[in-house]
């Protein structure tokens, strides 16, 4: 038996494939990553309103309260958002985040189409729980030159 010593091993890692699975991943993340963000479906009216102080929510989270075109009422803290919850557990999480930060901006985003009565309702609870101030969210109006 005769051995060829042209052949060696070779002592380095080929690191062409290791690239090939790391560019797919990321085209994966860079897909998937915009559809992980949650939230309600809710169809917001729009009004020319103001923006919200910067400042203000940069120091706190705002707590928001979303009510969707059936009435139901989703809170962006304590747990799934995307999860109902009575108006019960609106109230003790909300005053839970208030007796922690008072300062915490408490905002109302309803759909359009639901009926007024049920905003009130979430903004009473709200009130009930220790916000002092509710505010609402609202898509940007197009806004239409006025003419005198």
């Amino acid at each position: 038996m005769r051995q060829s010593r042209s052949k060696r091993l070779m002592g380095e890692i080929n690191v062409v494939p290791y690239i090939d699975v790391m560019l797919v991943l990321l085209i994966i993340f860079m897909i998937t990553a915009p559809l992980l963000t949650q939230g309600i479906q809710v169809d917001l009216p729009q009004a020319a309103a103001e923006p919200l102080d910067p400042e203000l929510l940069r120091d706190n989270e705002p707590l928001v309260l979303s009510i969707n075109r059936d009435g139901e009422l989703f809170l962006n803290i304590g747990g799934d958002e995307e999860t109902a919850v009575d108006e019960q557990t609106v109230l003790t999480r909300t005053a839970a985040v208030l007796r922690r930060n008072p300062q915490t901006p408490v905002l109302v985003k309803a759909d359009e189409a639901v009926a007024y009565g049920r905003v009130v309702t979430g903004m009473v609870i709200l009130q009930q729980a220790g916000a002092e101030r509710v505010g609402f969210i609202t898509d940007p109006a197009e806004r239409e030159d006025v003419q005198p």
